[in-house]
Parts: C-alpha cells; sequence; structure tokens
C-alpha cells in the first residue's frame, strides 16, 4: 500500500512574495506559516509532499519554500493551470480566475497515487492535526463507500479578534461522521462563542460554543481524485454558462455531494490545536505571539531546518 503523501495548495503563493500578508516571515529566523505546517507533517509520519503550484511561479516558489525543506522530506511540484480542462470544452474568453480548490486538488491526477492530505499553504493547523490524519491515512481503505477524513476545529480556536472569518460549520452524527456542511461567511466573535448574519448584519445568529468547523484540512483515498476528475466535467457543463469568468469548482461542495449521493463518509477527526492565519494584517501580531510561545514551549526549535527531524 502506498504511503499516505501531502498536498499543499499553494498555487497563490508565487505571484505573493514581495509584500502579500500570507508569505510574510512570522519569527525573526524568517520562517513562514508554511514552514510550520511542513515541519509538523514531516514530524507526523508524512515523506513526500506535493506543491500545488502555477508553473510561472516555479522558480521563486523553489527558492523561497521548496529548496529549503528538500532536504527534510521528497518534494514534488504540480501545476494549477486554467488551460486543463477536457476535451470539448474551451477557457472562457477574458477568464483569469482559477477554477477553485477542486481543480486544484485535480492537478494531482497522474502524480498522486495512493491516500494523500490536502491543505492550504498559508493556515497553522497543529501537530496534532497531521498526527491524526496521516494515523488515519495509513489505514484508509475504501470498502462499500470512500472512506475520506476531516480534521475538525473547535470554532472558538478558529477566530479572529479583528473582523469577520468564513468557515465550514460541520453537523456530525453520534460517531463523529460527518453528515452537513454549511458555509457561514460572515462570523464574527460573541462573548466566548460565535455568531454570523446573512442579512447585512440585521440580524445575528449564535453558533453553539464548541461547534465543529472545517479548515480545509482533508484526507483522501486516491478514489477522490477519480470523484473530482467526473465532477468537473459535470461543473463546466452545469455552471460555465451561467457564470464563464467568475464560477469555482469547491473541493467541500465535492465532497458534500459525494456524501449526498450516499457514496463515500468522511470521519471528523478532532483536535484542541488552535488554528492561526492571517485574515487580516492586525492578526500578524498574534500569530508572532503565538509562535514563539510554541516555540518557548519546546515544540519548535528556534531554526526548523537546519537539524535532522
Amino acid at each position: 500500500m502506498n504511503k499516505p503523501v501531502l498536498v499543499i495548495m499553494a498555487a497563490g503563493m508565487g505571484s505573493r512574495f514581495g509584500g502579500l500578508k500570507q508569505i510574510e516571515p512570522i519569527d525573526d529566523k524568517g520562517h513562514m506559516i508554511i514552514d510550520f505546517s511542513i515541519f509538523d507533517a514531516v514530524k507526523a509520519g508524512f515523506k513526500k509532499i506535493y506543491f500545488i503550484i502555477k508553473k510561472e511561479n516555479e522558480a521563486v516558489f523553489r527558492e523561497n519554500i521548496g529548496d529549503r525543506v528538500s532536504s527534510f522530506v521528497e518534494v514534488e511540484y504540480v501545476y494549477q493551470d486554467l488551460n486543463n480542462i477536457p476535451e470539448g470544452y474551451t477557457v472562457p474568453t477574458g477568464r483569469i480566475k482559477p477554477w477553485g480548490t477542486g481543480h486544484a486538488v485535480l492537478s494531482c491526477l497522474g502524480k498522486v497515487e495512493g491516500p494523500f492530505a490536502v491543505i492550504n499553504a498559508d493556515d497553522y493547523y497543529g501537530r496534532c492535526a497531521f498526527s491524526v490524519i496521516y494515523n488515519f491515512l495509513e489505514k484508509a481503505v475504501d470498502d462499500e463507500k470512500y472512506n475520506y477524513a476531516m480534521v475538525g476545529y473547535i470554532i472558538e480556536n478558529t477566530l479572529t479578534e479583528n473582523g469577520y472569518v468564513s468557515r465550514g460549520v460541520c453537523t456530525l452524527d453520534q460517531e463523529d461522521f460527518l453528515t452537513g456542511i454549511e458555509e457561514r461567511v460572515h462570523i464574527r466573535k460573541a462573548g466566548e462563542g460565535a455568531e454570523y448574519t446573512e442579512d447585512g448584519e440585521k440580524t445575528w445568529i449564535s453558533i453553539p460554543k464548541g461547534s465543529i468547523v472545517s479548515m480545509n484540512m482533508w484526507g483522501f483515498t486516491h478514489s477522490f481524485l477519480g470523484e473530482l476528475e467526473s465532477r468537473f466535467e459535470k461543473f463546466l457543463s452545469e455552471k460555465l454558462e451561467a457564470n464563464p469568468l467568475k464560477a469555482e469548482f469547491f473541493l467541500p461542495e465535492a465532497v458534500g455531494n459525494i456524501l449526498k449521493e450516499g457514496k463515500g463518509r468522511v470521519k471528523v477527526l478532532r483536535t484542541p490545536d488552535k488554528w492561526y492565519g492571517i485574515t487580516y494584517k492586525e492578526d500578524k501580531e498574534r500569530v508572532v505571539k503565538a509562535i514563539a510561545k510554541l516555540k518557548r514551549d519546546g515544540l519548535y526549535p528556534e531554526k526548523l531546518w537546519d537539524r535532522d527531524l
């Protein structure tokens, strides 16, 4: 059986070098958030990483990230290309926007041959998250249904003091299998919990404390790539005419449809870790302080890539 590999969606990162907040260093050693994710992944057991990037950004991505970690983990590059679409379809005139996260992962078809985890490049997920997803994938096999997984975060551990966030709020059955995800695009902190609005802040609806949310950390068997392939073609036939310049093929939507059709199950792997990201420029100070504390607590060395892992 193939060992689990890690897929990192980083197609937007190469063009950001030069000042965008998502790739700013978050410590005095020049590490970015992605460095800590890769470090945690290697610690958890991952031996190979596929970076999904844009071909034109490969040189700058290698220089800033890939070459730095390639002595510690096997690295391969996969390219998300707007023109990578099925025969019979053409990119609409004027379309610049990528096809979405589902299309990004579909770029791994023909490369990734076994179970794999998927993460965003600019989110901090925590050590526990990588351990639980790796342990799941080591044993994951499809039976009468596909067997996938998602790392679930307590919503309070994913909020910012500096504005609104979007989160996929999950419903689970008694055995912690995912039964649905509702995308809430306007969530804010409210006391010790959270609340969201759908009517321009006229009314606010409470999200119960301890609710589980998705932060786009998924675990799949190889079967998921075949599902993405067929569903992407369906997406193009159904959505392209109505919204040719902006329609997107989202990864969570593909998962949700598989659940609705009864073709698969998704085990929710809970983590107590806090998620960190730089949604707003004011978030950087919080991330810097959090990483500094994790270093003081001994979870990370001062320099991640100057010793054997």
